[in-house]
């Protein structure tokens, strides 16, 4: 559990001691060229509860950090997808059942789609919008102001576009959240994500 500020690059030998993984990949790395994590997610993990396709999947890569308060979670994500809805970026959880993750996911016949998906009662929804293929990295960002989340994204990390605002169905009852980085590949290994940095702000 944390309150206190947390900025993590990446570059020491091994992980921040406030973070732990929830399905831990097989294939990931800190610290390589100065920094940064790389994470290779397992084939057919992700997160999506019933709405529209029927599914309930709760097997992806979480690394996180648990938080009381509210907060400002920031991180850069560079990513080289090979297959349909490869994705990493941001999480806040409260369980399988009430959730929001922040991503690009990767369509391979048209434009990729940026967006979030929010899970609350054990049905999730994803608003999107298109993302053109040259978009190879994207910092994101989440801020939250009790039970709610404002998501945003930047190409440069001084500019930053609203996603969306939503509510955690969960989050006034719950004594904390956890929050950090996700990356998923639904259909097959071979995606490749590198995350600059985590950022951490309580407020």
């Amino acid at each position: 559990m944390t309150d206190l500020a947390m900025h993590d690059n990446f570059s020491g030998l091994a992980l921040h001691p406030a973070l732990r993984w929830q399905s831990e990949p097989a294939h990931w790395r800190i610290g390589t060229g100065g920094g940064g994590l790389s994470i290779e997610p397992d084939a057919g993990t992700d997160f999506w509860q019933r709405t529209h396709y029927g599914f309930e999947v709760d097997n992806g890569h979480f690394l996180y950090l648990n938080a009381t308060g509210d907060f400002t979670l920031t991180t850069q994500v560079h990513f080289s997808p090979r297959h349909q809805y490869d994705q990493a970026g941001l999480m806040v959880r409260l369980s399988p059942s009430c959730w929001l993750k922040t991503s690009v996911e990767f369509e391979p016949d048209g434009p990729s789609r940026l967006g979030a998906v929010v899970t609350n009662g054990q049905y999730s929804d994803w608003s999107t919008q298109p993302v053109g293929d040259e978009v190879t990295a994207l910092w994101f960002r989440i801020r939250t102001e009790r039970s709610d989340c404002i998501v945003e994204s930047s190409t440069d990390g001084v500019a930053w576009s609203q996603l969306r605002i939503a509510h955690l169905s969960e989050r006034a009852a719950a004594p904390f959240v956890q929050c950090g980085l996700y990356a998923c590949s639904p259909k097959a290994a071979g995606y490749k994500a590198d995350f600059a940095f985590l950022d951490f702000a309580p407020r």
